[in-house]
């Protein structure tokens, strides 16, 4: 490897020095030694086809997710993807593609974008959309600061139901303006938010905007998200909303939402290590000039030609610097390439088969975990589309996955929020339908649950 790294020992010994450490191993002290990854374990002085070889042995080790019966879901999702999208997003003019800085850069390029955008604005009922952000945690958080940009205030409310990593990313957002994002508690019966609670809130004063999401944290879809633009009166209202579903729910834009954002992974993407992901976003034009990241817009050049180019660019941080309105200044280009292309091969009635039939799906295994005792599934009375949360009343969400897996099966994640200072809470599951979910699949997870949950807190 020395020919592909330039530095000699002699000027790697320079450069530490001149930080003051005496080797590279303290240029990394602050990395925990249990975060480092070791050595690989295939010795040294083997030819090309030996390391290989041995490299193989290794990644044999490896349990993917397709071996397990797979009921894993959130904000992740595991969908069949299509040949073709793989085959178009890897050809050299996509694949090499960067986030385009100039008004005129590639048409093709462009024009996919703008595709991408109109997808996301057809879903969402609003008026215009960017050309993505890095996640939908982050088009969250973007939509928190554009909502203070609108309203003064310091408290955002959001769900207490929203997953424990996107509420950490949105108070990450809120630590440098000084803002507090506030939970909002949820009925025991179906999962929702209180809507008596928020009206008390607004009241109160000091509330610049409301997040909703679309089904939400548990998987549900929550009936008084209807009646939440009138709660709110008129506050900046966002809904994080879910692509698939949106394929036959209505459309956000059409009870009041202001900004709409959520996650395109699962058109598209697999679901890999979490990630790449791609963010969704999209507003009502008078938020427009305070909305962030790229946008494409189409026009005719002068021969009367389509065209497209990047517009309202002054928002950009490559133009304002620290006057921009957002400090991201980059967009998932490939992965909402790939968005389109999933979106557009299976097509809008592919779409809401595929979400109906997940739907059917999500209903037989809560049919078939429900009678076991000491489980709740589902937990909340309210509809649910792929998704729905379980309750166990003995043993921890943790020891109950531990176990399944043991036998082949990813019976889903918990809910529980892991960081040190969290209150514990309820012992709940998420479970997810995918498209490999198929009657043996179900039976192998019920039949597995009825001797787990007896057994939880005790023997193994």
């Amino acid at each position: 490897m020395v020919r592909w790294i330039p530095d000699t020992e002699k000027e790697e010994a320079e450069m530490l020095a001149s930080l003051g450490l005496a080797n590279a191993d303290e240029l990394f002290a602050d990395v925990p030694r249990k975060a480092r990854v070791g050595r690989m374990g295939i010795g040294a002085s083997h030819t090309e086809a030996e390391a290989a070889r041995a490299i193989d042995k290794i990644l044999e080790r490896n349990r993917p997710y397709s071996k397990f019966a797979n009921f894993l879901g959130g904000r992740v999702a595991t969908r069949y993807l299509p040949a073709a999208v793989d085959s178009i997003l890897q050809r050299s003019e996509f694949y090499t593609s960067y986030t385009p800085y100039q008004p005129e850069a590639s048409q093709g390029m462009l024009q996919a974008l703008f595709e991408f955008q109109s997808l996301w604005v057809e879903l969402t009922g609003m008026d215009v959309a960017n050309a993505s952000l890095y996640d939908g945690a982050t088009a969250s958080g973007e939509a928190m600061l554009l909502c203070r940009r609108q309203q003064d205030g310091r408290r955002f409310l959001v769900p207490t139901s929203l997953p424990w990593e996107e509420r950490s990313v949105l108070e990450n957002y809120a630590t440098g303006p000084g803002l507090t994002v506030a939970g909002i508690p949820t009925d025991p019966k179906s999962g929702g938010i209180d809507l008596d609670w928020v009206r008390r809130e607004v009241v109160r004063g000091d509330v610049f905007g409301v997040l909703a999401d679309v089904p939400n944290g548990f998987g549900h879809l929550d009936g008084g998200l209807l009646d939440l633009r009138a709660a709110i009166g008129s506050l900046p209202l966002v809904v994080r909303a879910d692509p698939l579903a949106l394929s036959v729910l209505e459309p956000p834009g059409s009870y009041g939402a202001d900004i709409v954002v959520g996650d395109g992974q699962s058109f598209g993407i697999p679901p890999s290590y979490g990630g790449p992901m791609v963010g969704l976003f999209a507003c009502r034009k008078e938020f427009v000039r305070h909305s962030p990241g790229r946008i494409v817009g189409a026009t005719h050049d002068h021969e009367g030609r389509r065209a497209y180019t990047l517009t309202l660019q002054t928002r950009e941080q490559h133009i304002r610097r620290s006057r921009a309105t957002s400090n991201i200044c980059t967009n998932q280009s490939l992965i909402a390439l790939a968005f389109v292309l999933y979106a557009t091969l299976v097509g809008p009635r592919g779409l809401a088969e595929l979400q109906r039939s997940l739907a059917e799906r999500a209903r037989s295994i809560a049919g078939a975990l429900a009678p076991i005792d000491g489980l709740q599934a589902p937990r909340f009375d309210s509809p649910y589309l792929a998704e729905f949360t379980v309750e166990l009343s003995r043993g921890t969400a943790a020891e109950f996955l531990d176990r399944m897996r043991r036998r082949g099966i990813l019976a889903g994640h918990s809910l529980a929020d892991p960081r040190p200072t969290s209150p514990r809470g309820p012992e709940r599951i998420l479970l997810a339908a995918t498209e490999s979910t198929d009657d043996r699949a179900i039976q192998k997870l019920a039949t597995a649950a009825r001797t787990i949950v007896p057994a939880l807190g005790g023997g193994a």
